[in-house]
């Protein structure tokens, strides 16, 4: 089974260093949220996402959403950020709210799936959301679940999941689940809602009246 790693605040400084060694040595890290349990990967190396990708049983054609600390670390995966998405950031973030964004060029193929675009989100649980800040680069954010599985809701669920596919898990406490989070593409005009999720339309529309949805 996945090590699992209790979240203490007088070891965080040795729990960062430890998952920032295994994420670029190419391990896969389970980490909260504040919807579901999310697989955490460097995603910069075309190696580590095809380990992902093998452990979920997913597609690798499909896009691969990544977490972020704090809007400032956007740069290192976002080519630019449309005033539609400024605007939702900064109303949302942290929060269960992915923005499709522009990608940065030269990313790997394995991250966009070819769309020239990215999923990005800050997460609003606090361990996870100061973890990726330290670490001082975006991780992959995907949900920890098999393709096809339900999303997956505490350390130990992860665990018996994955088994020792997974390097490490951290346990902050269970996930509260309900909806996964709302993605809105801001790559073109109007913004189109992607899918509906944790922050009703209602809410997005107080910031973006003009946005879209199907």
């Amino acid at each position: 089974m996945g090590r699992i790693r209790v979240w203490r605040q007088e070891e965080a400084g040795g729990l960062v260093a430890e998952v920032r060694a295994l994420l670029l040595a190419g391990g896969i890290v389970a980490l909260p949220t504040e919807t579901f349990y999310a697989l955490a990967v460097y995603p910069f190396e075309e190696e580590a996402l095809g380990r992902l990708f093998t452990l979920k049983a997913r597609s690798p054609e499909k896009p691969v959403l990544v977490l972020v600390g704090a809007p400032e670390m956007l740069s290192q995966v976002a080519a630019t950020v449309p005033p539609a998405g400024a605007r939702l950031l900064a109303r949302f973030w942290p929060g269960p709210l992915t923005l499709i964004l522009p990608a940065r060029p030269g990313l790997p193929s394995g991250l966009t799936g070819g769309t020239g675009t990215i999923g990005v989100r800050q997460p609003r649980q606090s361990v996870t959301c100061r973890l990726v800040a330290s670490l001082g680069f975006p991780v992959t954010g995907t949900s920890a679940n098999r393709s096809g599985r339900p999303s997956l809701l505490d350390a130990q669920e992860v665990a018996q999941e994955f088994g020792p596919g997974v390097d490490l898990i951290l346990d902050a406490g269970p996930c509260p689940g309900g909806l996964p989070s709302t993605i809105v593409d801001v790559t073109g005009a109007p913004p189109r809602l992607v899918r509906a999720g944790a922050v009703p339309l209602a809410r997005l529309t107080e910031v973006i009246p003009e946005i879209v949805h199907s």
